[in-house]
């Protein structure tokens, strides 16, 4: 904000309601009285037309009624007033009127008056021009360079710009490229019109060009056949601004060069005769409008330039010389001489606040009020401050974000899973090329407090999942009522799903006497699938390709107890045994040892381990609680299968590889595919046609190119979708492993899943493996650093698809060989503090050849495969 106000010199406010716009306002000695005095001339939208003489008696007074010279209303819109020579005969100034569809040119005259009112002024109309086009502004001057007239050119909404003799019409002519109509000029200097286009560039025509050109009647002919005469319109010269411009002014002083000015969004222009960048102001403000006028320097120009803060800002060329500060914001500023006053500014509001006014030192400063001095009563103070402690420690300790009066949910949802599978399936449309796909019901019960407005429910699952239907809307829920839906879940795509849950969310309005449409809330809750939804019981199998062994501290629970649902309580035997068979998958073995506390879990694919591991551990843990043991423990001791995980990881990486050729060369197929149409259309277009040459052929064979590429896509985005579900079964068995090994506490484990599964969905853009990497490279660098120098490497802030995965398995490896030597996870800043605590003597150096070539032992049991060699556990159990 300035210091200093611009000083009022004279001011009034125009009628009611009214809108004023950049054109509106014009400052000319419009009645010829030979003073050299300026009126004020301002017309509105209403189509009111105003001419002011102000003279106040001292700076600051009201407004006179005899300073409104005229006041007449012109029944159509004023977009435009001018003051020039436009009516022959005659070097006397008179008014053009710019309407949308007339311009109008009157003659301003006052008669001596016999009382003490003062003088008379009328208007007179010399003449009008009925426009068949919609104006949109407007410029004038001695175009063509003829004395002693101003000639007008319009330009209408469609980019023609109408040239008028005085009282005849001269010629109109189409702007070659117009979009939007922009501000326009005339430079007398270079006989040239000068227009900001829509492509944000400065262009020139000259006005002979424009005179010679063909015909603006005869566009839509030469559109439809060549030109058989007359010439093209072509601009002189062009500047790219790189913005849309909201004025354009050219001015030529004795003591300066002729220059044309440009106020673009942010930038101030000063540009020379032909096009070329005299100099240039980058503006920190978004400017309103601007006006140069002369300078008392030589060689230099004044500008004024307005913003939306209601600055007014004075340059000489880009130096800033004053700033001042307005009442509102204008659209419009002139400067003009009235009685002895010389440079006064003129500015006018879109609101019709016009002032007068100059520059001066009348600084606005603010004094704040004394304040009454009181005793301050410091034991109150210690009290009061001693209760605000207590409450923001109770709210640190609950971390509850809602208040405590909506603890209890004003709607509340449940979701109940039927224990059985549907006897008549469910599923609808399931690609899973198995026999019968088994769906289960769920029931969702929607209880409300109070009145919920417009509800609506969602239901998710995780794909290959899917839902009978997803979407439910209800009407108003009153006090005390519930709503009830079932719906069915089952496998639809052919692959096994990495997660067996789902979620409820209802969103709703709760209205209140402030807002009766409603305060949006919304209420979820989590539902676990059965385990029976994917896979059915099988005959166990003895030998398998991927193997692994979870330790606990009970003995041994027969599979008749936890697993019910898929063994026969008949079959007592063979209690320690179990097969499972994935619908989309291989066959999965749970075996008991009986001699000791072990169960493992074999399988010929490593992500289908992952469900039953899930489920074994869960019910594990249900069985114990359900005895009230509270130290019950799984843990694991084998080899993390890090070598099986990376080919998963490979496979993946490959598929997303072959999705950006498949990319690559159907857009290199397609630009042929469009250019080959380019010459068959322009073939058959032509009058007289020459030979195909073929091109039917190459066309048809381009087509068919581009389906086959098609095809190949959507089959390898089927795979890559397959491929992300495999790999995320995966990563939650490395999770789960993982974290028995290292005994992880909840955070801990929170952090790993968030490490290694930060998406949900894999897209072309942001894939798997740069996010992963980027995660796991942050934990290195901070909780898992193992000296200073690690903690001050900086990461790449921008993620993009690596070349290969040797970097992300290398750092896997490497992940994992910290958290053997003691590293733990953590998100706190002081991490490395922590981390010498935790770890004595802190993390030995490991030489990247170790991590590639050996095998890392942490401890004496816990070992994991490296990338060049795979380990599989032997043992039975």
């Amino acid at each position: 904000m300035s210091l200093f106000k611009a000083r009022d010199w004279w001011s009034t406010i125009l009628g009611e309601k009214e809108e004023f716009d950049q054109g509106c306002l014009c400052v000319a000695d419009v009645d010829n009285s030979g003073s050299g005095q300026d009126k004020v001339i301002v017309g509105s939208y209403k189509g009111y037309l105003r001419i002011f003489n102000p003279h106040p008696v001292k700076p600051g007074d009201e407004v006179q009624p005899e300073d409104l010279l005229l006041e007449v209303q012109l029944r159509e819109p004023i977009l435009q007033v001018e003051v020039g020579k436009f009516v022959s005969g005659t070097e006397g100034l008179h008014l053009a009127v710019l309407h949308c569809r007339k311009l109008g040119v009157y003659a301003v005259s006052g008669t001596q008056g016999n009382v003490e009112h003062g003088n008379q002024y009328q208007i007179k109309l010399m003449y009008e021009h009925n426009l068949q086009r919609t104006a949109c502004n407007m410029t004038y001057g001695p175009f063509g360079g003829v004395k002693g007239r101003d000639l007008i050119c319009i330009q209408s909404m469609d980019g023609m710009l109408m040239l008028f003799e005085q009282e005849s019409y001269a010629f109109g002519r189409f702007l070659p490229g117009f979009l939007l109509p922009g501000p326009l000029a005339y430079s007398s200097r270079t006989d040239s019109f000068i227009t900001v286009s829509s492509c944000q560039q400065v262009e020139s025509y000259k006005y002979q060009v424009l005179a010679f050109a063909t015909d603006a009647e005869e566009r839509q002919d030469t559109e439809q056949r060549k030109l058989s005469s007359g010439k093209r319109l072509m601009v002189d010269w062009v500047l790219n601004i790189g913005e849309q411009a909201r004025d354009i002014c050219v001015v030529s002083f004795n003591q300066g060069v002729s220059s044309v000015f440009v106020l673009g969004e942010r930038n101030f222009f000063c540009l020379k005769d032909n096009g070329q960048i005299r100099f240039m102001k980058k503006l920190d403000y978004s400017p309103s409008c601007f006006i140069p006028y002369c300078s008392v320097q030589e060689g230099t120009i004044n500008t004024l330039i307005a913003n939306h803060s209601k600055m007014l800002n004075i340059y000489q060329d880009v130096t800033l010389k004053w700033a001042t500060q307005l009442p509102c914001i204008p659209v419009s500023v002139k400067v003009a001489n009235f009685q002895d006053l010389k440079g006064v500014i003129v500015t006018l509001s879109d609101d019709g606040h016009l002032q007068c006014s100059y520059l001066g030192t009348d600084p606005s400063l603010f004094q704040a009020p004394k304040v009454d001095s009181r005793e301050i009563n410091y034991e109150e103070m210690n009290a009061e401050m001693k209760e605000l402690q207590k409450i923001i420690r109770e709210a640190t300790k609950t971390q509850d974000i809602l208040p405590e009066s909506e603890k209890q949910r004003d709607v509340t949802i449940t979701a109940e899973v039927s224990p059985d599978l549907d006897e008549e399936s469910q599923a609808i449309d399931s690609e899973v090329k198995a026999g019968a796909v088994p769906s289960v019901t769920v029931k969702i019960t929607i209880q409300s407090r109070v009145t919920a407005q417009k509800p609506n429910l969602a239901v998710c699952v995780q794909a290959p999942l899917a839902v009978t239907c997803d979407q439910f809307v209800f009407d108003d829920l009153e006090p005390d009522s519930s709503e009830t839906v079932v719906l069915s879940v089952f496998l639809k795509e052919n692959c096994s799903p990495p997660e067996l849950e789902g979620t409820c969310i209802v969103s709703y309005n709760i209205p209140t006497e402030l807002n009766p449409e409603g305060i949006p809330r919304v209420s979820q809750c989590n539902f676990s699938l059965p385990l029976k939804l994917v896979c059915f019981a099988a005959q166990p199998s003895k030998a398998a390709n991927h193997k692994i062994t979870i330790d606990t501290n009970k003995p041994p629970v027969s599979f008749v107890t936890i697993f019910p649902d898929f063994i026969d309580p008949s079959e007592g035997d063979q209690a320690n045994a179990l097969g499972f068979q994935f619908f989309t998958g291989s066959k999965t073995t749970l075996l008991a040892s009986k001699t000791s506390q072990r169960y493992r879990i074999q399988s010929d694919q490593l992500e289908d381990l992952w469900l039953v591991t899930k489920e074994l551990v869960h019910r594990l843990k249900e069985h114990f609680k359900k005895q009230n043991c509270k130290d019950f423990a799984c843990t694991f001791s084998g080899s993390i299968p890090l070598q099986e995980y990376f080919e998963l990881i490979d496979q993946h990486f490959e598929l997303r590889l072959n999705a950006e050729k498949y990319q690559e060369l159907l857009s290199e197929r397609a630009v042929q595919f469009r250019a080959i149409e380019r010459r068959l259309l322009t073939r058959f277009k032509d009058k007289t046609p020459a030979p195909l040459q073929h091109l039917d052929t190459l066309l048809e064979g381009t087509f068919r190119e581009v389906i086959a590429l098609a095809d190949a896509a959507e089959e390898n985005q089927a795979n890559l979708f397959q491929a992300f579900a495999k790999l995320k079964s995966a990563t939650h068995l490395v999770i789960m492993l993982i974290s028995l090994w290292q005994k992880l506490s909840a955070d801990q484990t929170a952090i790993l899943e968030a490490t290694l599964l930060p998406l949900a969905e894999d897209t072309q853009e942001l894939g798997w493996e740069e996010t992963v990497d980027a995660a796991v490279s942050y934990l290195l660098r901070t909780c898992l650093s193992k000296s200073s120098k690690e903690q001050a490497l900086t990461l790449s802030s921008q993620l993009s698809m690596p070349k290969d995965t040797s970097r992300l398995k290398k750092n896997i490896t490497l992940f994992c060989d910290r958290l053997a030597k003691g590293g733990r996870l953590s998100l706190s800043t002081d991490s490395a503090t922590q981390q010498a605590a935790v770890m004595p003597g802190g993390c030995a150096t490991i030489p990247e050849s170790d991590l590639e070539e050996r095998t890392i032992i942490p401890g004496s049991t816990a070992m994991f495969a490296s990338h060049g060699q795979t380990t599989k556990q032997k043992s039975k159990p």
